[in-house]
């Protein structure tokens, strides 16, 4: 992420690398590769109804790799980490030849694969090797390869291009063709998610000397299959997470730090760090003091904007519950992406306006999708509860989402039908006024009477501590906009079947 200060604003790779067909051919050394984070490590195997480790063979160490850093320091305590920031090369690396430099990183059909110093290992296998190493996976299917158990791809593998052919559905008539274009033309890339790894990775060395025990976790739509090519980054900062036996509820996890006082204080430290030990490198460093308090940042190498939260561990949890969703079926990626870019364009998608969050709306393509006469998606909470047990410890959430299988359903309704019968469902179907959207519930459930529901306009249900995720939309003006938009764009696509007639394509894409 920080490259020297006379290359700031080029790529953090020598120029000739630009060229490759594919980034990850050819990637210096001196940058960890992607998504080899904290949820993204090979593991021991993990029975999730138990909670327990299995034994498995040692790990072989080979040649560590190089960590990306721009100063050898020691951890300090918080006042001391908060000084002014000498940027030089690493002393280790000034002598290193120009081909050591250089780490290939294997295909996607590779079993070799790196775990990162983020990956915490439980008690009983942490030894003494290097904190990044090469390790032998003696399983690591990608989706769809012969011995595959899950659908949803591992982590490591969206490192690489999406095998497309394979992955998305046929589109048989002109709506479902422009769907799926604006699906492919619109999607985050790998090389997106690189950068913003990238930004992760090289942060959370630099938090972890002021919080030597914390974690920096990539969530959200980065991660969920639902990202676009400009969606912003979201990240969580785990200060402290206490053993499951220690809590006498689920959801204490995230009140270990109190998002009014504590959170605010970790985050101010980490906005001082922001705007002066890396200031050449972060721009704009903002505390937002809202519900749950975060530091908005944009960082200037990889030209990507950050919300940064502490202990909101609930998104770690939602990230990959929503990744499993977004993988188990193959028509739900392109109809969400499209829904989310159509509420974007007619300015219903930001919370902090009254309108829709992007997670509300991911939640209500869901919901629509468990709720048709032969539904498209189950439940996965019902279906698979040891997977999304919310008393799995945080590192090894990621885990859970490869081993569920594809959810074959009955019901062939094309993307551009679909696309229809969504709108027409929110525009004519579905009962605002007593009715909460229920993804865990696979069903629209009975709004509760707590004073989280009550005179709201809209109830989406957060999956796992419950809470209404559109609780944004508090005017009835914006909600009366929001309804006309939903039968607006059912009016208009099922009399013209264009996309075009609610979504131009050259003016989405290019709007954020």
């Amino acid at each position: 992420m920080f490259p020297n200060p006379s290359n700031l604003g080029r790529p953090p790779f020598p120029p000739k690398y630009q060229q490759q067909s594919t980034f990850f051919s050819k990637l210096p050394l001196s940058i960890p590769p992607t998504l080899l984070s904290h949820q993204h490590g090979i593991l021991p195997s993990f029975h999730f109804r138990t909670a327990r480790i299995e034994a498995t063979p040692p790990l072989t160490p080979s040649v560590p790799l190089q960590a990306m850093t721009y100063q050898r320091v020691s951890p300090v305590s918080t006042s001391d980490a908060l000084t002014s920031f000498q940027g030089r090369k690493r002393q280790s690396q000034q002598s290193i030849p120009d081909d050591a430099k250089r780490q290939r990183i294997h295909s996607s059909d590779s079993a070799t694969i790196v775990i990162n110093t983020a990956v915490p290992l439980p008690e009983e296998r942490r030894g003494s090797f290097p904190a990044s190493i090469s390790v032998q996976s003696p399983v690591l299917h990608v989706c769809g390869s012969p011995g595959s158990i899950g659908c949803v791809p591992p982590l490591q593998d969206t490192l690489f291009p999406d095998s497309t052919g394979t992955r998305l559905p046929v589109a048989k008539d002109e709506l479902s063709q422009q769907v799926l274009e604006f699906f492919q033309a619109c999607r985050q890339q790998a090389s997106d998610l690189n950068r913003k790894e990238l930004c992760r990775t090289e942060l959370q060395r630099e938090i972890q000397l002021i919080f030597p025990k914390s974690r920096l976790f990539l969530v959200g739509s980065s991660l969920n299959g639902f990202g676009t090519r400009t969606s912003d980054g979201d990240l969580c900062l785990v200060v402290k997470e206490e053993p499951v036996s220690n809590l006498k509820h689920t959801y204490l996890k995230q009140s270990l730090v109190n998002q009014k006082t504590e959170a605010r204080r970790i985050l101010s430290l980490v906005q001082k760090l922001f705007s002066t030990k890396l200031c050449n490198y972060i721009e704009r460093p903002q505390l937002i003091r809202a519900k749950v308090p975060i530091v908005k940042f944009r960082d200037k190498v990889s030209c990507v904007d950050f919300d940064l939260n502490v202990n909101n561990v609930i998104g770690i949890r939602n990230t990959f519950l929503l990744r499993t969703y977004a993988f188990i079926e193959n028509r739900v990626r392109p109809l969400v992406l499209v829904v989310k870019k159509w509420a974007n364009f007619h300015e219903i998608n930001d919370a902090s306006r009254g309108t829709l969050s992007s997670y509300s709306l991911v939640l209500m393509v869901l919901h629509y999708l468990q709720t048709l006469p032969e539904p498209i998606l189950p439940s996965l909470q019902k279906n698979y509860p040891e997977c999304f047990d919310p008393t799995v410890q945080l590192h090894l959430v990621h885990q859970a989402p490869c081993t569920i299988p594809p959810y074959i359903s009955k019901n062939g309704s094309s993307l551009g039908d679909l696309l229809i019968g969504f709108f027409k469902y929110y525009a004519t179907e579905f009962d605002w006024s007593h009715q909460m959207i229920s993804v865990r519930e696979a069903k629209a459930v009975p709004r509760p009477d707590g004073i989280e529901w009550r005179n709201k306009f809209i109830c989406v249900e957060e999956p796992f501590d419950g809470t209404n995720t559109a609780r944004a939309v508090h005017e009835k003006q914006k909600f009366d906009m929001i309804r006309g938009e939903f039968s607006q764009a059912w009016q208009l696509l099922r009399d013209k079947k264009d996309l075009n007639c609610i979504l131009p394509f050259k003016a989405a894409k290019q709007k954020r």
